[in-house]
């Protein structure tokens, strides 16, 4: 499963590629969760029929033992370190409180990738802004890119977003309301397409001549567990982008996809592509 070598050659040719820290969340409860958004993200790909790979940095055994649940849907890469990174995470949604307990070090610019697809999926400004290879398509989830922590074992917090952090090139981006603020200076530009998404609420789409839609969420019965949501967004929205679907339309599958995660508990509620167009059908 943990093939580090593949980062190099590149191996085969993927539909999704989503390169960030696996992390190991510790629950309000000390439970231990495989967490990132590398992982939401190719989870969600690779449920909607596509061959996803996580290329990602830590300790090979800690990482694979987290995602041996998942084991046949996701191919993984792990470039060698002493640590994984470790989120301890408390609450949901904009309550949420998150310390970084350790981290795993920068997967940095040499990574190389063949892929229609490609993820910059950072949780702690662990990626770079280049990479080797070939990429049809790139989109980026920015959280990770303003976050900051005085030192390990101290609470994350928000910071403005720096641009030399940014991708070479990029076709879409998604943030969450939590982050508008430090990523105003990418909303209030024209650019990739960008996504803002804020729980039960429209998201807004900035498109790339700068006009804004909003986009309805369908309603959700209950929420179980959010942890992910945003990630799932993404690659869903990512996904329906690349296949041709106008903005608005690609943010409404995403949007009925991150609401079938929300409403069940942990990474296995995430939903196929017949769940996420029957959700769609019975949204309309």
């Amino acid at each position: 499963m943990s093939n580090p070598g593949r980062a190099a050659s590149g191996g085969r040719r993927l539909d999704y590629t989503a390169v960030g820290h696996v992390t190991a969340d510790v629950l309000a409860d000390g439970s231990r969760q495989a967490g990132g958004g590398a992982f939401y993200s190719a989870l969600q790909a690779a449920r909607l029929g596509l061959s996803a790979r996580i290329i990602t940095r830590g300790v090979a055994a800690e990482i694979e033992s987290l995602l041996e649940p998942y084991r046949s849907e996701l191919e993984l890469v792990v470039l060698p370190s002493t640590r994984t990174t470790v989120l301890e995470t408390f609450g949901q949604g904009t309550q949420r409180t998150q310390r970084l307990l350790s981290w795993a070090g920068p997967i940095g610019e040499d990574v190389h990738v063949d892929t229609a697809i490609l993820q910059l999926a950072p949780v702690a400004r662990e990626t770079g802004s280049r990479w080797r290879g070939h990429a049809g398509f790139v989109g980026l989830t920015a959280q990770g890119l303003v976050r900051a922590w005085a030192s390990e074992g101290a609470p994350i917090t928000r910071v403005p977003l720096q641009e030399r952090l940014l991708p070479q090139r990029c076709d879409a981006i998604v943030i969450s309301e939590q982050e508008r603020e430090s990523c105003a200076a990418l909303i209030d530009r024209p650019g990739p397409v960008l996504a803002v998404t804020a729980a039960a609420r429209a998201t807004t789409l900035r498109l790339g001549d700068g006009e804004r839609r909003m986009v309805a969420v369908p309603a959700i019965g209950a929420v179980h567990d959010d942890l992910g949501a945003g990630d799932v967004f993404a690659a869903a929205f990512f996904v329906a982008l690349r296949e041709g679907r106008p903005a608005e339309c690609a943010a409404s599958f995403a949007n009925a996809a991150a609401a079938i995660r929300i409403e069940g508990l942990g990474a296995s509620a995430i939903g196929s592509r017949a769940e996420i167009d029957a959700r769609m059908s019975g949204a309309e």
